[in-house]
């Protein structure tokens, strides 16, 4: 069974930085994607960025720049470094990967961004 577990959350001032952790147990050995995902409440979540198995990474343009997806192979680990963080950058991250036709999720934790 695939589980994750983010870590890494907390309160930032705007500005600063925090790196983000997804521990990944189980047997994903045919993954093709994993993700970071932020949901805010009232709305649904949205894609942050993208890493496939080839390494390519792929931001969406409002953290491009700012955001770092990089991962691991021993343990399984998937990370956003966030910098220059700002107040709309608050939210709950979760981490993703695809398995074949299925994506696993976290649990997700939360990210608040002081002005």
């Amino acid at each position: 069974q695939v589980q994750l577990v983010e870590s890494g959350g907390g309160l930032v001032q705007a500005g600063g930085s925090l790196r983000l952790s997804c521990a990944i147990s189980g047997n994903i050995f045919s993954w093709t994607s994993m993700a970071w995902h932020r949901q805010v409440p009232g709305e649904q979540r949205k894609l942050l960025a993208a890493i496939g198995a080839s390494g390519i990474a792929n931001y969406v343009g409002s953290v491009r720049g700012r955001f770092t997806i990089s991962r691991d192979d021993a343990p399984n680990t998937l990370y956003l470094q966030m910098n220059s963080l700002k107040p709309e950058d608050t939210g709950v991250y979760y981490c993703t990967v695809r398995v074949g036709s299925r994506s696993y999720w976290g649990q997700g934790t939360q990210v608040t961004v002081s002005s």
